[in-house]
């Protein structure tokens, strides 16, 4: 290769990997130019795709113009598009970022390499930005983001940073071993689940993190999509970790029981009687309901586990990135 050929990642066989830089995009008419002509750059290679999630403005138009292949997704939220995007998009390597310009599109080659190296499944792009301007990111969605994070670490393992990043690398195994159930700014959190619970190997690689070009603005509300990430970690814990959550449940209502009976408890030895008589079933019902509520934690745990073989025969139905051979 001479120093003017473009750089070409290759599998461990040799053969030129099919690279896809698939991105999500509403109303991003003013940037979305901007990534196309950036990955057109770094990876001259690759196959631009842009899923137009029911814009209102020239999006579609701006990024056929600029050379991109341009898939309009009906169905409105982000998790929708990204459903989309790994069912109709064929390729080795999937590059995802947001069409807002924010993301250093210049750093793909280095995520994919990371990926491609250390035959993983999938590189996050941990944000960083030059802090010169408190609107790059707010103080409210890095706080939002450390909170979040924290508490899928702490529910599902693992050593992410930046769970909330729209920067990522996946291999195909990846893609096409991931059911994409969540239907909008949710899908981050999905994405690190999934990949968590199948123990699949992982990286993260800092990346430049910078301010949307002037007149747009961010589709991110704070509160609203915060509360929505929230109650999708928990609806992921109950799915993903159901004895765990029972569990907890069950311990409490056991609590609750042993605090109510030993009142009763030590009457009855005193006197013989049981005075508190709706107490004492109150007591009995909370013990029911503990067992009962350990009894489903088993019973859909053993469920669990059965998607979760199910999803991990799927995934290793499909050659990792690295040795992948030619077609």
């Amino acid at each position: 290769m001479t120093d003017a050929e473009p750089s070409v990642s290759r599998s461990r066989s040799g053969a030129a990997l099919r690279i896809a830089a698939v991105i999500p995009c509403f109303n991003e008419a003013l940037a979305i130019a901007q990534v196309i002509e950036g990955f057109r750059a770094a990876l001259p290679e690759a196959e631009i795709h842009v899923f137009d999630n029911n814009s209102s403005d020239d999006t579609a138009a701006v990024a056929r113009a600029a050379g991109a292949i341009v898939t309009h997704v009906a169905s409105p939220g982000k998790g929708n598009v990204v459903r989309r995007m790994f069912a109709d998009v064929e390729a080795d390597v999937y590059v995802m970022v947001d069409g807002d310009a924010t993301y250093d599109t210049g750093a793909a080659r280095r995520l994919i390499d990371r990926l491609v190296e250390g035959n993983l499944d999938m590189v996050v792009g941990n944000r960083v930005d030059d802090g010169q301007d408190a609107l790059t990111y707010r103080k409210g969605h890095r706080f939002g983001n450390r909170l979040l994070t924290g508490a899928v670490v702490q529910l599902f393992g693992g050593g992410l940073t930046d769970m909330l990043s729209g920067y990522r690398v996946f291999s195909r195994r990846y893609a096409k071993s991931f059911p994409a159930l969540s239907r909008g700014f949710e899908i981050e959190t999905e994405l690190t689940v999934h990949a968590l619970e199948l123990r699949m190997p992982y990286a993260e690689e800092s990346t430049a993190y910078s301010t949307r070009p002037e007149g747009s603005h961010s589709k991110l509300s704070t509160y609203r999509d915060g509360w929505r990430i929230l109650k999708a970690i928990c609806k992921l814990f109950v799915s993903e970790r159901p004895l765990q959550f029972f569990s907890i449940i069950a311990a409490v209502l056991v609590l609750a029981s042993v605090a109510l009976a030993v009142p009763l408890l030590m009457t009855y030895m005193h006197t013989g009687l049981v005075p508190r008589l709706p107490t004492a079933v109150l007591s009995t019902g909370s013990m029911l309901a503990a067992m009962l509520s350990f009894v489903c934690g088993i019973v859909m745990h053993t469920v669990t586990l059965g998607r979760q073989e199910a999803k991990r025969l799927c995934y290793l139905s499909i050659p990792g990135v690295r040795d992948r051979t030619a077609q």
